[in-house]
């Protein structure tokens, strides 16, 4: 099997490096710009072995995975003498294999994959690596590559072409990262008839899930609740009332979410256009 080595130790090279060598992959080097990640990726890894530079991965490994932040990929990649027949990977979900073009000029097969999926290192790599999507960009003699990763991991695959790499990545940060920040912005109203964060995120988590669970089972129209999807104008007068006392500054957002809100609600089954109606006006002004 052909050996793996990887630039980079955070977050999504940690719980790659992780989840292939755990279905049999060797991995042979691995380098990081502190080598106290480098260290605590190694430690999960005995094969591995740390390397000063990412020079030195390229010179041990068949397949080399840039984990990287991604203004520093086309850098780090810029920075070695690459191999002829290597196969040089990014994980960016933002940006095409074209950043990899000085490895292509080396001779070196390129590509994408990048795991759909929100990590952490507390995370078990093999939980959080199954069952999930992967986005792939390759040539001919890449795509295979890629996908018998994605096989052994237990995932998905979709295709890529270069174009559609940043409306894919922009709905990925607006379905996780800007979760992270309603749930944030909800968590502050809590705070404000003094429930601490922590205690608020305990109590809304149960809420965040059976709503996911719901889009799951039944789709993302048949999952709209609450005071929209209802047309009940009188709560959201309240509601803005309320936040302009309280919370000035998530007024916007609370309008164009509203905005984005009826559109779905006038999609639901038999829905209350009169009162959806004026919820629309009330948040137009």
């Amino acid at each position: 099997m052909q050996t793996l080595g990887f630039i980079g130790a955070g977050t999504v090279g940690s719980a790659l490096a992780v989840g292939l060598a755990g279905k049999g992959y060797p991995v042979s080097g691995i380098a990081s710009r502190t080598s106290q990640s480098a260290n605590r990726l190694c430690r999960k890894i005995p094969s591995a072995q740390i390397c000063l530079n990412p020079q030195q991965v390229a010179d041990t490994a068949d397949i080399v995975f840039i984990t990287t932040p991604d203004d520093a990929i086309a850098e780090v990649c810029r920075s070695i003498s690459w191999h002829p027949g290597q196969y040089i990977i990014h994980c960016s979900g933002a940006y095409p294999a074209e950043l990899l073009q000085t490895a292509k000029d080396y001779g070196a097969y390129t590509g994408v994959l990048h795991p759909l999926q929100s990590f952490s290192l507390q995370t078990d790599p093999a939980k959080t690596l199954r069952g999930i999507t992967y986005a792939l960009e390759g040539d001919d003699q890449t795509l295979p590559v890629l996908k018998d990763m994605v096989k052994v991991l237990g995932g998905e695959w979709i295709i890529l072409k270069p174009s559609d790499k940043l409306s894919y990545h922009l709905a990925a940060v607006m379905a996780s990262n800007y979760l992270v920040t309603l749930m944030k912005m909800a968590a502050g109203l809590w705070q404000t008839f003094g429930v601490p964060e922590d205690k608020a995120v305990k109590s809304l988590m149960p809420l965040v899930r059976g709503t996911l669970s719901n889009i799951e089972k039944a789709g993302i129209t048949n999952a709209l609740s609450g005071p929209i999807a209802r047309g009940d104008y009188g709560t959201v007068l309240k509601h803005l009332a309320n936040i302009e006392n309280i919370s000035p500054e998530l007024l916007p957002v609370y309008k164009e979410l509203g905005r984005q809100t009826v559109k779905i609600a006038l999609d639901k089954e038999n829905p209350n256009l009169a009162g959806i109606e004026k919820v629309s006006a009330i948040l137009a002004n």
